[in-house]
């Protein structure tokens, strides 16, 4: 429907332009030809042409002046008369049409212009265009002043016109109709892509089955959008898959000291419910292995709310200016309380950053505990902040090649350490810190072929607190 709109009005001021066009050409047409007409009637040498004067050319006769010319009255175009002071009108032969008279124009008479052009009509209706001029008529022997009119009938202007008009109304019509009927097809054919991807959201909506897509056909806006709508729910796909294995490793993770307590706590009941108290030493061990199994359940569940903030950055998260190597400092006092028997070497410089503060301390007491739970006894920890790389490496067994591509995956642990604690959650809880500060993490074997692993992390930031 906006397309036939489109069209009919573009059709309408074209075809309106075109009718006016032609209009004025055909009347500028007639205007010349008027213009070009004789200003004197004109007849034979040695002829006399009657002169008929009243309301019509049938009164009494009159002798037109004999002045020379080639054109016979008879035989031409145009039809004459003369309109006398007193308003009476003479004819110059029977054959001529009577053209109707207007109270201004005895006016030419007195006015200095030698023509006047106007629009008028013969006494049948006939519409006509009419010069006005100054002309002499001989009466009764009497030379007297007169205004000639010339006529020229414009019927077959008006009636091309009319033909003009009909054939444009039934071209525009047509373009019209055809324009609406190409259109509905084009729309249809363009917006095909739409459909699909309407009937691919009503069956997201109602099975809720992300992950469908459509195909994508060209370069254009509608190509733009199916694309988009593709990325977007391949995004929900993987969220939601990555949503189902976080649940599940959660939830393998927490049966783990869960049913080790429920174990402890139903072996305490059923001994104080038959009497049968425990050896103190054999309470006691039970009772620190479940304050163990508990800090485990504390540090798991902080890890599982650490990771439920989205794995991509938020712009309008508010971020304030950290003195990263206070941060560092801060995390190496618990390191040292963590693993007393270490040797830490370390070369901190100040280094700014624009981040979360605890989010950021978090991320490098993960790197040190990880560090100290694969460090032999009396080994060392060399720690280095220089420029914005932080640098974490122990001298521990170090993580086989095959293993490298997993260490950040969540609840990822190395066949190796899965009788050492930890839930396989601190390395990934790095690496979304370091993503949403804007820099990178990494971690491999430790330079230079030495014995042990190096993490590594980029910054950035500025050597000196921004103002």
């Amino acid at each position: 429907m906006l397309t036939a709109a489109a069209v009919a009005v573009a059709i309408a001021v074209v075809a309106g332009a075109c009718w006016l066009v032609v209009q004025e050409k055909l009347y500028q047409d007639v205007h010349d030809k008027l213009a070009g007409s004789p200003r004197t009637p004109m007849v034979p040498p040695g002829q006399q042409n009657p002169l008929y004067c009243g309301s019509t050319p049938t009164a009494g006769l009159a002798k037109v002046p004999s002045r020379g010319g080639t054109d016979h009255f008879n035989q031409q175009k145009y039809d004459y008369q003369f309109l006398l002071p007193d308003g009476s009108v003479c004819f110059l032969n029977s054959a001529t049409k009577a053209v109707g008279i207007r109270s201004d124009d005895l006016a030419l008479l007195s006015a200095p212009k030698s023509q006047v052009f106007r629009s008028g009509n013969y006494v049948d209706g006939e519409s006509a265009q009419v010069r006005l001029t100054n002309a002499s008529i001989l009466l009764d022997g009497v030379e007297q002043p007169a205004v000639m009119i010339t006529a020229l009938s414009t019927s077959s202007v008006e009636s091309s016109l009319n033909s003009l008009a009909l054939l444009i109304a039934g071209i525009a019509g047509l373009g019209v109709i055809g324009a609406g009927f190409t259109g509905r097809l084009i729309a249809r054919s363009a917006l095909k892509p739409v459909d699909q991807l309407t009937d691919v959201v009503e069956h997201i909506a109602r099975t809720e089955e992300v992950g469908t897509t459509i195909p994508v056909n060209g370069k254009d806006e509608i190509a733009r959008l199916s694309t988009s709508f593709n990325s977007m729910s391949t995004a929900l796909a993987n969220s939601r898959e990555r949503q189902t294995r976080l649940i599940a490793d959660a939830g393998h993770e927490l049966r783990t000291p869960l049913t080790s307590l429920r174990t402890n706590v139903d072996l305490l009941i059923r001994s104080d419910a038959q009497g049968r108290a425990l050896p103190a030493e054999t309470r006691a061990r039970m009772l620190g292995n479940m304050k163990a199994q508990m800090q485990e359940l504390t540090v798991l569940i902080g890890d599982l709310l650490q990771l439920s903030r989205p794995d991509t950055p938020n712009p309008e998260a508010v971020r304030t200016v950290v003195p990263f190597h206070e941060t560092v400092g801060r995390a190496l006092e618990r390191g040292r309380l963590r693993g007393p028997s270490l040797v830490f070497e370390t070369d901190v410089r100040p280094w700014y950053v624009h981040g979360d503060p605890a989010a950021l301390e978090r991320a490098v007491i993960n790197l040190l505990d990880n560090a100290v739970k694969y460090s032999p006894p009396a080994g060392t920890i060399e720690v280095s902040l220089r420029e914005g790389r932080l640098t974490v490496r122990d001298h521990g067994p170090g993580i086989p090649a095959e293993e490298l591509p997993y260490v950040f995956d969540r609840f990822w642990r190395s066949p190796s350490s899965r009788q050492l604690p930890g839930s396989g959650l601190g390395l990934s809880i790095v690496a979304q810190t370091v993503q949403d500060t804007g820099g990178q993490v990494s971690l491999g074997p430790a330079p230079n072929g030495g014995p042990g692993a190096q993490a590594v992390v980029l910054l950035p930031g500025q050597p000196s607190e921004p103002r």
